[in-house]
């Protein structure tokens, strides 16, 4: 497997995973006994990670477009 795919993968899982936390602080996904459930501080976290994966994918995208070279 190509190096530029495990990225775009990691970084699709990351920020999914960054839209649930998010999802979680602001009540909408999760159980009530979460500790993440209407939990100001993980509506930032989620975000936050959600970045990370964004960059993660843009490291993706920078590796193919410079292996096309």
């Amino acid at each position: 497997m190509k190096v530029s795919t495990v990225f775009g993968i990691i970084g699709a899982i990351i920020l999914i995973l960054g839209i649930i936390f998010h999802l979680q602080g602001l009540s909408i996904v999760g159980p009530e006994s979460s500790f993440m459930y209407s939990n100001p501080e993980w509506i930032s976290y989620g975000i936050q990670i959600l970045i990370i994966g964004i960059i993660v994918i843009g490291i993706s995208i920078g590796i193919k477009v410079l292996k096309n070279y």
